[in-house]
């Protein structure tokens, strides 16, 4: 029986996972990295070893370190969570060889479900339909190549070793599918070790739908329903919820039988997840399956009434299922929200810094699965998830209002997230419909960047007296003080001084006139001489403000002062021709030389940060002037990349 359980992960997962553990009566014991020695997960623990530097590759990834600290903490079984190693065959055959304990399957059953290629190929041997496409051994360029062009654009190249997004690439139309394979292999090399990949029709609009599978050693195959997941953003998902209500129960029932079909094919034992793109036909094709907890089994777990993580713990222990297929119903509803650092209206570029503020909500209905803390730093180093939002409620109505009081409820400062976009998501009428395809993000660029229409004035009075009125604020005087704040739409200036009213300020500038304020918190109600109102929620931080009015978010930066470099110097949109680094990261590739003409758009440089690829376009056509990097540099954020003329 598992007495001592290393939990060879960190952030959220690694705080489930002993949080289960220990209600067990098993002892957690933690591993870091460098850049994780003060982590969060870590006083969760009851001890924790150091595996190695910063880099994943040197510490999580690097199998005998992991292992060495196994041996240190006299841990008698290891669970992976996910990323990392969870799905590598070879390490769950590394810690078994070590005579400790897997919680999770097999390592021949994540060899067989972790090649996509070996997968389908059971799939189909099973009954079960899978996309049309090639996941053939010529690894050819020219041989892919012309298998894509027998399938037909869009085309989705995918990394056959690998999940969550990365090796995979569309290629559309106007895509250049050399360009784009040669990406997805560097991509699912550095992440899982092989740059196989496979060829698959793309479906623009279907639905992800997903089901949980739990099985023991006594052959007992079990699932728990299903998940939809299909509103994502690089092929990874954003907001979950359990059950879909795309599904009728006969739909349910034979999408089930075939992922308890596709589970029973690699004698699949432990908790995983088959994953399935439902057309809007209502045909469903086998995609893959996850040979490992999932990321949103939260959902599953409220709608259940089960623990997934002390189910994989049993299971792990030789215990059979305590139920059978009979004996699962589903109860209420429930979603998820991922909380990223990243930044929506910037291609999802991936946000660092030290979290400042930290108040998640304690509305009833929610659970709140975290990594991080106020003053918890997001490095380049690992992914950008910082939490996850879970609300539960009786229907699917109800539960979508409680996520939406969640989502407007927390408080984050320090690092940029995506609250914004969840907050407008849950209030979209197709999300609160169900209409949800895998194309929902997709077919709203303008509602990724900001709220149609740009940012109200009750919007901008609110984030100039938020800004005027912050106590933190550093004072002269209270006469002329100016403000300069950068939105997605407009610059708003402004000079307040206080007058003899209580609270009350005078305004000339974008917004003028004679208010009086109040604030509670970060409540804000502002009355005009008439007596008018406007009222909201204003967050002032080191950056600008944040501003939550009628129902929408929208930030204020604050503008850089000016110096004596730049004063009187006019500055064109584009810049002076110098690309910077948009964040800290590894340069991957370098496509361009000095003396190079490029036009706007093409790609210049590739960036790894945060385990994903960022592509560094030509914001305008010129010269290559001079290239400052190398392929396999190290580069901080703001440093220059190259100059064109």
């Amino acid at each position: 029986m598992i007495r001592r359980l290393l939990i060879a992960n960190r952030g959220e997962i690694a705080v489930r996972i002993a949080r289960a553990a220990r209600e067990a009566g098993i002892v957690p014991l933690g591993v870091y990295s460098d850049a994780d020695a003060h982590a969060y997960h870590l006083g969760f623990m009851d001890d924790a070893a150091r595996l190695g530097p910063a880099p994943a590759r040197e510490s999580y990834l690097d199998v005998e370190r992991v292992l060495r600290a196994a041996r240190e903490l006299r841990a008698d079984a290891v669970h992976p969570g996910y990323g990392f190693l969870s799905e590598r065959a070879h390490f769950a055959r590394a810690v078994t060889d070590a005579g400790l304990i897997f919680v999770g399957p097999t390592a021949d059953a994540i060899e067989a479900m972790g090649d996509k290629t070996e997968a389908k190929r059971r799939a189909r041997e099973h009954g079960v339909p899978v996309v049309p496409g090639y996941d053939g051994d010529d690894q050819s360029a020219e041989r892919l190549e012309r298998e894509a062009a027998g399938i037909g654009r869009p085309v989705l190249i995918k990394a056959s070793a690998g999940g969550g997004g990365r090796g995979m690439r569309i290629v559309a139309g106007d895509t250049d599918f050399g360009e784009a394979l040669a990406a997805a292999k560097r991509e699912a090399l550095a992440a899982f070790g092989d740059e196989r990949v496979l060829l698959e029709k793309y479906l623009t609009r279907p639905r992800h739908i997903e089901f949980q599978i739990i099985a023991d050693a006594q052959g007992n195959t079990v699932h728990l329903g299903e998940r939809e997941c299909s509103i994502q953003r690089r092929h990874q998902k954003v907001i979950e919820e359990a059950p879909s209500s795309a599904l009728t129960p006969e739909l349910r029932a034979r999408m089930g039988e075939a992922a308890v079909r596709a589970a029973r094919s690699v004698g699949y034992v432990n908790a995983g997840t088959v994953e399935f793109l439902l057309s809007e036909d209502g045909s469903f094709y086998f995609l893959e399956m996850n040979a490992r907890l999932q990321v949103e089994h939260p959902v599953t777990e409220l709608v259940h009434g089960v623990d997934l993580v002390r189910l994989q713990l049993d299971v792990a222990n030789g215990l059979p299922l305590p139920f059978s297929g009979d004996d699962v119903a589903t109860r209420g509803w429930a979603f998820e929200a991922r909380i990223n650092a990243e930044d929506p209206a910037n291609d999802f570029l991936p946000a660092i810094g030290t979290i400042s503020r930290w108040e998640p909500p304690g509305e009833p209905g929610l659970r709140l699965d975290a990594g991080v803390g106020a003053g918890s730093e997001v490095t380049i180093y690992y992914d950008s998830m910082l939490a996850k939002l879970i609300a539960y409620a009786p229907d699917r109505a109800a539960a979508i209002e409680r996520l939406r009081a969640g989502l407007d409820a927390f408080r984050i400062d320090g690092v940029r997230t995506n609250l914004p976009l969840l907050r407008r998501i849950v209030r979209d009428d197709a999300f609160r419909s169900g209409d949800t395809t895998t194309a929902f993000l997709g077919e709203r660029a303008a509602f990724l960047a900001s709220p149609a229409g740009g940012e109200p004035g009750g919007a901008a009075l609110l984030a100039i007296v938020a800004a005027l009125a912050d106590p933190r604020a550093w004072r002269i005087g209270r006469v002329g003080i100016p403000v300069v704040l950068d939105g997605v739409e407009r610059t708003l200036r402004a000079v307040g001084s206080r007058t003899n009213g209580e609270n009350a300020w005078h305004l000339e500038g974008d917004v003028a006139g004679d208010f009086v304020v109040e604030t509670a918190g970060d409540r804000v109600t502002v009355r005009d001489e008439r007596g008018e109102r406007t009222g909201g929620r204003a967050r002032v931080d080191a950056g600008g403000v944040e501003v939550l009015f009628d129902g929408a978010t929208y930030r204020f930066d604050f503008a850089p002062p000016p110096s004596l470099e730049t004063a009187g110097v006019e500055r064109g949109p584009k810049g002076d021709g110098t690309v910077t680094a948009p964040m800290p990261g590894k340069i991957v590739s370098v496509a361009v030389k000095t003396g190079d003409t490029v036009a706007e758009r093409d790609l210049l440089i590739v960036l790894e940060a945060m385990k994903m690829e960022h592509r560094i376009e030509a914001a305008r056509g010129g010269t290559v002037k001079n290239v400052a990097v190398a392929a396999g540099a190290l580069v901080a954020g703001g440093a220059t990349l190259l100059d064109i003329e």
